[in-house]
C-alpha cells in the first residue's frame, strides 16, 4: 500500500498564533457582547502580544513565516487567480499568492481593531489607555471604527474559513496542516528553512513582559 510522504510546512509558532487567535476573537466578541469590559481589555492586550509577535515572527522567523517569502507582486495574485480558474487549486508549500493577501488583511485590521482599542470608550465605566490623549470627538470616532472594524473581522473571518473548505474540497489539506505542521508532498524540492523555537520565545517573553505589566496588570488589578 502505497503512503504518501509529508513535507513540514508550518512551525509550532506560527500554529500556536493561529488558534490562540481563534481562540481569542472568541473572547473578545463574548466579552464585548456579555458587557465583560475588562475581561474585553484583558483579551484584547493578550491578541496585542500575539499580533506583534507574528508581525515580527514575519521579519526574522521561519521561511513559510516571513512576509518577504509569501507576500507577492499583485500581478502575480492575479496569474495565480486566473490558473485558479483555469486549472483549479494548486497545493503551495506555504501561503498561496491569494492566501498570502488574506493574511496581510486579516493582520492589517488586527492591528487597527488594537489600536482603535487604546481610544475606545463606553463613556461610563471602561475606557482604553489612551484615551486621554485625545479629543471625546475622536475618542467617539475611534469607538465607532473600534465597533465597526470588529464586523469587518467576523465577515473576513467567514471568508477565510469558506475558502479553507473550498480548497478541501479540491484536495488542499490546509486545516489537517495547520494542526499538524505537515502537508502532503507536492512535488516541488523546496527546502524551508525553520528558526529555532528559542528565538519564538524570546520575542514572546519580551512582549509579553512589556505588554503584562504596562497594559493587562494595571487591568487585573482593576477587577
Amino acid at each position: 500500500m502505497h503512503t504518501q510522504s509529508h513535507i513540514k510546512v508550518w512551525d509550532l509558532p506560527v500554529r500556536l498564533f493561529h488558534w490562540s487567535m481563534v481562540i481569542l476573537l472568541g473572547l473578545l466578541w463574548w466579552s464585548a457582547e456579555a458587557g465583560e469590559m475588562a475581561w474585553h481589555q484583558v483579551f484584547g492586550f493578550t491578541l496585542m502580544v500575539l499580533l506583534l509577535f507574528r508581525i515580527l515572527w514575519g521579519l526574522v522567523g521561519s521561511d513559510t513565516a516571513r512576509f518577504a517569502r509569501f507576500v507577492h507582486h499583485p500581478l502575480k495574485v492575479l496569474a495565480y487567480a486566473r490558473s485558479v480558474r483555469r486549472e483549479g487549486v494548486k497545493a503551495h508549500v506555504g501561503h498561496n499568492p491569494l492566501g498570502a493577501y488574506m493574511v496581510v488583511t486579516l493582520l492589517s485590521l488586527l492591528l487597527l481593531q488594537l489600536g482603535t482599542g487604546l481610544f475606545a470608550t463606553d463613556e461610563i465605566f471602561t475606557e482604553g489607555p489612551l484615551v486621554s490623549y485625545v479629543s471625546s470627538d475622536v475618542a467617539s470616532a475611534l469607538t465607532w471604527l473600534h465597533k465597526f472594524n470588529f464586523n469587518l473581522l467576523l465577515l473576513l473571518a467567514t471568508v477565510h474559513v469558506l475558502a479553507v473548505i473550498w480548497h478541501l474540497l479540491n484536495g488542499d489539506r490546509l486545516l489537517g496542516a495547520m494542526f499538524t505542521g505537515k502537508k502532503p508532498h507536492i512535488g516541488e524540492n523546496v527546502a524551508v528553512r525553520f528558526a529555532p523555537l528559542r528565538r519564538a520565545l524570546l520575542i514572546v517573553t519580551v512582549l509579553g513582559y512589556l505588554i503584562g505589566n504596562f497594559l493587562i496588570w494595571p487591568v487585573l488589578q482593576s477587577m
